[in-house]
């Protein structure tokens, strides 16, 4: 499938999601990629099982918040259904009290396909969702529509009817691990995003992202504000930055090892300099210090609207006590810990939804990219 193709599917699965209305009072989080198993060794989630239901339940359930829950959240490529709920009851209870307020949208993935054939299973199941508000669309759906098995077909009009008509092996679990395979991965969702004028927000991966930006990208930067402000610093601000230094070069060798080892630059998706700021990612709930997930707080206003009126997204990493990574807590912007728990909320990347648009428009109405043409 060349991407003329794919965009095409891309755009038939995005019209064809229900829509959700944004306003000023609209409270999402999207969370993904829990792989809630039978509650023994091999369930991904089980060492995240208090930091999660802490989150949901002590946080956003509290606050009001709609809960988004982005695919792959129950692992029954691993597990079947009835074990997983029999492990996950008091999670599932939380879920309940999300749905009971009409505040539940779950997303299947590609790790939890077979769901659609559950007779059982107690939530409505969806493929993707559209936030709207201000003409402006951000788009919410797993990702795996955009991984190599599936950009084989057109996803609602033809692989998702032989799912269900004929068992498929569906496996394709893989990419979190697969550094190339997530790159061609997301660089499908950015470019059609890109090309839609929309904002994607997705999972699948594992990899958090912001504004089409990685971990990296965002460490890379820190290092270059702080070798600016070096040279014009006091003795004591100087050391201070040496220590910094020190510990985000640590975390971005840390990170080239493990990810993206042969694209690691700022032009991760294209060629050219600037980056569209299309892209989120909620990376997962399974990694070994927390889970990270997206929220988006209010609606886009469109131009022309009061500064500073608009809606926010922002990217967000919980975490019990003493487990965030050091070079983390020095970049949050922000620590709130829930009253009674060890866990705590870190605010690490935050924009107004009307500057991203904005940007997006901006940024990518000129010079099309005349690659578009050739494949995915």
């Amino acid at each position: 499938m060349n991407f003329p193709e794919f965009l095409a599917s891309f755009s038939e699965f995005l019209e064809a999601s229900p829509a959700l209305a944004l306003d000023e009072g609209s409270r999402i989080v999207f969370l993904s990629d829990l792989h809630m198993g039978d509650g023994g060794s091999r369930d991904d989630l089980e060492p995240n099982r208090v930091l999660a239901m802490a989150a949901l339940a002590g946080w956003y359930l509290e606050r009001g918040y709609t809960l988004v829950l982005g695919g792959d959240i129950e692992d029954t490529q691993k597990f079947s259904w009835k074990s997983i709920r029999k492990a996950w009851r008091e999670l599932y209870g939380i879920f309940d009290a999300f749905a009971e307020r009409g505040a539940l949208w779950k997303i299947v993935g590609n790790h939890d396909l077979a769901l659609l054939r559950e007779r059982d299973y107690p939530y409505p199941l969806h493929h993707g969702l559209r936030l709207e508000g201000g003409g402006r669309s951000l788009f919410c759906f797993h990702g795996h529509q955009a991984s190599r098995l599936f950009v084989k077909y057109n996803y609602l009009g033809d692989f998702v009817v032989r799912y269900l008509a004929k068992p498929l092996n569906v496996r394709n679990s893989s990419v979190s691990g697969d550094s190339r395979q997530a790159f061609k991965t997301e660089r499908r969702i950015y470019r059609a995003s890109k090309k839609l004028g929309i904002v994607s927000i997705c999972g699948h991966t594992h990899r958090p992202l912001f504004e089409s930006h990685s971990k990296y990208d965002s460490l890379r930067w820190s290092i270059e504000e702080l070798l600016r402000e070096y040279p014009e610093s006091g003795s004591g601000r100087r050391a201070r930055i040496e220590e910094l230094v020190d510990l985000y070069r640590a975390e971005c060798e840390r990170l080239g090892r493990g990810e993206l080892r042969w694209e690691l630059t700022k032009s991760l998706y294209e060629e050219k300099a600037l980056l569209i700021p299309c892209v989120f990612n909620s990376g997962c709930a399974t990694g070994k210090n927390g889970i990270t997930a997206i929220e988006v707080e209010g609606a886009p206003r469109g131009y022309g609207a009061r500064r500073g009126s608009g809606g926010r997204i922002s990217l967000v990493h919980w975490a019990r006590e003493g487990r965030a990574r050091p070079y983390l807590v020095e970049e949050a912007l922000l620590r709130d810990r829930i009253e009674g728990s060890d866990a705590s909320r870190y605010l690490l990347k935050q924009a107004e939804l009307d500057q991203v648009f904005a940007r997006i428009d901006l940024l990518g109405r000129r010079g099309a990219d005349s690659r578009m043409a050739g494949g995915i």
